[in-house]
């Protein structure tokens, strides 16, 4: 079976993420926002042109299957004559199960509810998206490409928790998140930077949501984020790594319940509450406030620390890639990471750093050992990718 166009959806718990590919090109991308209350559509073609930019109707934005009726009235508007072939997921959990993609069937999908509980907070809405894209799309594959995929390479001792392996074999694990980010940057070192793509490298995906992964040859050896993406680095809002104690102390001492510790640790931590200002990166880089200051020293920290231990785990370090949208665009922080790091034989060229990364660049000194450099990340490409191989296999 040929597959030439594939639309790739992303469904959040009120977001629908969309991007068109036809054969490795993408031609159309956009985004719902605001479903369930006031929801708005942008769309537009690969050169720019806006396709659709409006406030969604009551009845448009009441879920993801009224939602993804708009989307398919934005592709009639875009090419009338667009047949698509397949659609691509990403779906955020996998559990043990799925080291790869999969094609959709009721099995399938009835078995992928069942990791609901491991992802709530993203699971329920990828199969939403699958639902509202079999109604939409009838007849045609749609194709489950996991988030957690790309970590099943790691070994039991890089993986498990130190409790009684029941609960391993019950399912209770170290995941790990940005599978496509992370596959993605492996396999694009191939083509930017061959002489350490099959080398020991980690990669930083920071983003609002913000994880690390060493990968030798190609492969997931161990990654920052655990059984939840709660788990590594601060990030936007969460609050990364911390001492399990700290929440039976919530519970205990601070009267919380589960529900608000977990409120706690997912939206009102990392850097929201480490600055009180903002989650946003660039509010706080452009911040005067101590707070603000103290907030970025504390997050390059924690990246610094993961580094050194994912190095260790690889005996070895031969690049580092910075990547997702701090990553790619945040000279300052790819700076205060880099700053110290001279021990492991990086050497930042300053000039090079200021760039942003529209595309694959280099930013390290050519007499640095190690090689760093900042690669944009493209999930919906990795997904569309998978999509192919298995409709055509």
């Amino acid at each position: 079976m040929t597959i030439e166009t594939i639309l790739v959806l992303n469904a959040g718990s009120s977001s629908i993420k969309f991007q068109l590919f036809k054969g490795e090109e993408s031609v159309l991308s956009g985004q719902i926002d605001g479903l369930g209350a006031s929801a708005w559509i942008k769309g537009k073609s690969a050169e720019g042109v806006t396709i659709m930019d409006r406030a969604l109707s009551e009845e448009e934005a009441q879920n993801h299957n009224t939602a993804l009726q708009v989307i398919l009235a934005l592709l009639k508007e875009f090419d009338p004559n667009l047949e698509v072939d397949a659609i691509g997921h990403r779906v955020v959990h996998g559990s043990s199960k799925y080291s790869a993609p999969v094609l959709v069937t009721e099995e399938v999908a009835a078995e992928l509810e069942t990791f609901n509980p491991l992802a709530p907070l993203h699971n329920p809405h990828n199969l939403a998206g699958i639902a509202g894209a079999k109604a939409a799309f009838p007849g045609k594959p749609n194709v489950a490409c996991f988030d957690t995929a790309f970590h099943r390479t790691q070994e039991f001792k890089n993986e498990a928790y130190a409790i009684p392996t029941k609960y391993y074999d019950e399912g209770i694990r170290r995941y790990g998140m940005h599978g496509q980010s992370f596959h993605y940057i492996a396999e694009e070192l191939h083509n930017v930077a061959p002489e350490v793509a099959n080398g020991k490298v980690v990669v930083a995906h920071l983003g609002n949501g913000a994880s690390m992964c060493a990968i030798e040859n190609g492969k997931s050896v161990t990654t920052t984020m655990g059984f939840t993406p709660v788990d590594g680095l601060a990030m936007g809002t969460r609050s990364g790594l911390i001492d399990p104690g700290v929440i039976f102390y919530l519970i205990e001492n601070k009267g919380m319940s589960a529900k608000e510790v977990a409120n706690l640790l997912n939206k009102e931590s990392g850097m929201k509450g480490l600055s009180g200002i903002s989650q946003d990166m660039r509010d706080l880089e452009n911040s005067d406030s101590p707070d603000a200051k103290r907030a970025l020293d504390y997050y390059d920290n924690r990246i610094k620390r993961e580094l050194g231990a994912l190095v260790a785990v690889m005996g070895g370090l031969d690049a580092i890639v910075f990547t997702g949208g701090i990553g790619e665009n945040s000279s300052q922080t790819r700076a205060g990471v880099c700053k110290g790091l001279e021990f492991l034989g990086v050497e930042i060229d300053e000039e090079a750093n200021k760039a942003r990364a529209k595309e694959a660049i280099t930013i390290s000194k050519g007499s640095s050992k190690v090689k760093v450099m900042a690669i944009p990340t493209n999930e919906e490409a990795m997904i569309a990718r998978q999509t192919r191989a298995i409709c055509e296999a």
